[in-house]
């Protein structure tokens, strides 16, 4: 097995003029799988959202056919990415992305599992400790349209620091979506718990990325097998990022479904973006119905999260100017934890190039204070590794 860490690149890029590509962009090279230049000039060739697919799956092919394939994957990815959810390219392309990226990381002791769950299976990897006895199991998972596998760089780093580590798809995303059916559930401890089951763990952390964040917490409070959580970052309330004055209207305004249905509609007409996330939340829900977007949002709320059930050590980190889940949010939710064992916060900064959307620009920094945490929070583990 190797752990060797590719260094990953510090700061944030502007690769094109459009704020939700070139997101996806810096994720895709702050991840360590993509060239910098690369990413600028195949970026000149993307006028809109719809141009992204057929160019980055040339570049994949070209970085394949140079049998780069770390960059192959990261490209395969950005083209799967963009595809739209329900057509025959999505499967399709997701199906190569997984073979690229089992190519690039052949040699790097990741094991693949299915994990029983309901009629079908969540894939999942784990990925041993550097070094013997291991310090703990961590389980990380995504959020709302990541796939497990471009975590990795992320599970290397915590291998390293001596945990082992196993990463997953829960329903409604990536491969548990994409190959095996399964729909979304905000429940998130039903997934946590199968994976506590087939790995026959006592104890082991919880770490979940952009919207997992949510769902590690809730999972958290209801499955006490979890020993710490990490939300990276909070969501607590989706109406917390609204004055609190309209956060009752706008809860009751969701509750008129052909009010919402032909305003989703009306929407995502007019902004490609909103379209690409109403596309994703009805393909995890396999729903036609748009007013199930706003409603599903909106289950992520504080009552669901039960943040008082929370009693496990906690790790809350936030980008200063991450606009997808702002600060607002993470410091809502560290009020509310008021059972937790301990409530430890970092907020990353424009100066340390980490202020965005899950630290992407700086993702060692993140990774840093991410396995520094780990170990301080517990160094020992009582559950059995993963075969």
């Amino acid at each position: 097995m190797s752990l060797e860490l590719v260094t990953l690149p510090a700061g944030f890029e502007r690769f094109h003029r459009r704020d939700f590509i070139n997101y996806q962009l810096n994720r895709t090279h702050a991840l360590g799988f993509a060239d910098r230049d690369e990413l600028f000039g195949a970026a000149t060739h993307v006028q809109s959202i719809d141009d992204c697919a057929t160019a980055f799956e040339s570049l994949s092919n070209r970085a394949a056919g140079e049998e780069r394939h770390r960059q192959a994957a990261g490209y395969a990815r950005i083209s799967e990415f963009f595809t739209p959810p329900r057509s025959v390219e999505k499967t399709n392309r997701y199906r190569r992305y997984l073979q690229l990226f089992d190519t690039a990381f052949a040699d790097a002791g990741l094991v693949r599992h299915n994990i029983p769950y309901g009629e079908a299976s969540l894939p999942a990897y784990s990925l041993r400790a550097s070094g013997t006895p291991a310090r703990g199991t961590v389980l990380l998972h995504g959020g709302f349209d990541s796939l497990i596998e471009e975590f990795f760089p992320i599970c290397q780093r915590i291998a390293a620091a001596g945990f082992d580590v196993i990463a997953f798809d829960g329903p409604g995303q990536g491969g548990a979506r994409t190959l095996n059916g399964l729909t979304f559930d905000h429940d998130w401890e039903k997934p946590v718990g199968a994976l506590l089951d087939h790995f026959r763990l006592d104890q082991a952390a919880l770490v979940g990325v952009s919207m997992g964040g949510y769902w590690a917490l809730r999972a958290a409070g209801r499955e006490p097998r979890i020993n710490r959580v990490v939300a990276w970052p909070p969501v607590y309330d989706w109406l917390y990022r609204l004055p609190r004055m309209v956060r009752s209207p706008v809860r009751a305004m969701v509750r008129h479904r052909g009010f919402m249905r032909w305003s989703v509609r009306t929407r995502a007409r007019l902004f490609p973006t909103l379209l690409v996330v109403v596309d994703q939340v009805l393909y995890m829900l396999d729903s036609d119905d748009p007013a199930d977007v706003a409603e599903w949002f909106l289950g992520m709320n504080k009552e669901h999260l039960g943040s008082g059930r929370v009693n496990q050590d906690v790790l809350l980190m936030y980008g200063e100017h991450d606009a997808f889940q702002p600060p607002v949010l993470a410091r809502a939710q560290a009020k509310a934890l008021v059972a937790a064992r301990s409530v430890t916060t970092r907020m990353f900064t424009r100066a340390e190039h980490a202020d965005q959307h899950c630290q992407m620009g700086n993702l060692e920094l993140a990774c840093g204070v991410l396995t520094t945490w780990l170990r301080a929070a517990n160094t020992s583990s009582s559950g059995k590794a993963p075969a």
